[in-house]
């Protein structure tokens, strides 16, 4: 089966959209992150994410005489996507949860910003997509533009973070490598839909073994209803809703270029903080999301 036909403006608002979910989710994760701990709470993300994505999936299934679960993936596609979700869920987010924790959080937003440009590398290998110069000057320009946002000079490569930026640049390789994936699986034929179902379960083999140890070791909070509330945001908006929009981004686009959207995630999250915190928009701020346009713009052009 063909890959699906490229249309650069709805693959682009679907993986601005995404990124600009994640960039706000942050304010949302730092609350309920104080009384669940990290891998019990991804794990739960990512089951709320599948139930939300099947409960869809039946609906759609019953309306088209599909099976009852409404599933219509055969085995290899099954164990494709399985494995997809394996790389993302599980080992990406695995090493961007422990390189948070061993790290900082301005050295993650650092490391994890080089996504984008980690992706070409990969997409010319697994999807032969050609490496030209106006990508290249796409996320060139682009980066400078995160550059600005974040401020490299807060960073801190001290040896003693060694581990954590290790795993943070583990997170941000195997992020691009599940992205190209994802194009992969569905340039062949894999339903999008279904595939996203099954890339959150890929995670969970690894999550709950975790989250259990943590439950086990460090306790829970007390739930109230506005961790449940957080919680449920982090399951079905940022989960299912957020991840199906980005694989639809990169199920739609040339990697390379989907990728660019990645970028919007640290400069929505800069003005939520400027709206919500009363943070400072600086002119650097100002002139990195004026870049950020113009990479994704020079990218988004190419014929």
């Amino acid at each position: 089966m063909p890959k699906p036909p490229l249309n650069n403006l709805p693959g682009l608002l679907a993986g601005l959209t995404a990124a600009a979910i994640w960039g706000g989710m942050y304010v949302v994760s730092k609350v309920v992150l104080d009384v669940i701990p990290p891998f019990a709470l991804l794990t739960s993300r990512l089951a709320l994410g599948f139930l939300a994505l099947w409960l869809v999936i039946a609906w759609r299934g019953r309306l088209s005489n599909l099976p009852r679960h409404g599933f219509s993936l055969n085995r290899s596609q099954f164990i494709s996507a399985f494995g997809v979700g394996v790389v993302g869920y599980g080992i990406s987010l695995g090493f961007q949860f422990v390189g948070t924790k061993l790290s900082t959080a301005a050295n993650g937003a650092l490391v994890t910003s080089a996504t984008p440009a980690l992706v070409i590398p990969f997409a010319w290998l697994l999807l032969k997509e050609p490496v030209t110069r106006r990508r290249l000057l796409a996320i060139l320009v682009a980066s400078l533009g995160v550059l600005a946002v974040i401020d490299p000079r807060s960073a801190d490569w001290s040896s003693n973070l060694f581990l954590g930026n290790l795993s943070l640049l583990g997170a941000a390789l195997t992020w691009a490598l599940y992205s190209v994936l994802v194009r992969k699986v569905t340039g062949q034929g894999t339903d999008l839909l279904q595939a996203t179902a099954i890339f959150l379960l890929g995670g969970l083999p690894i999550t709950i073994p975790l989250g259990i140890w943590e439950l086990s070791t460090q306790g829970m909070g007390q739930i109230t209803l506005a961790i449940l509330g957080g919680i449920l945001f982090l399951g079905i908006i940022s989960t299912a809703i957020a991840m199906f929009l980005w694989n639809y981004a990169f199920a739609h686009l040339p990697a390379a270029v989907a990728s660019l959207t990645f970028f919007a995630q640290p400069l929505v999250g800069a003005l939520l903080g400027w709206f919500f915190l009363g943070e400072e928009i600086t002119v650097l701020f100002i002139l990195g999301g004026v870049l950020i346009g113009a990479g994704i713009l020079i990218s988004a052009r190419e014929n």
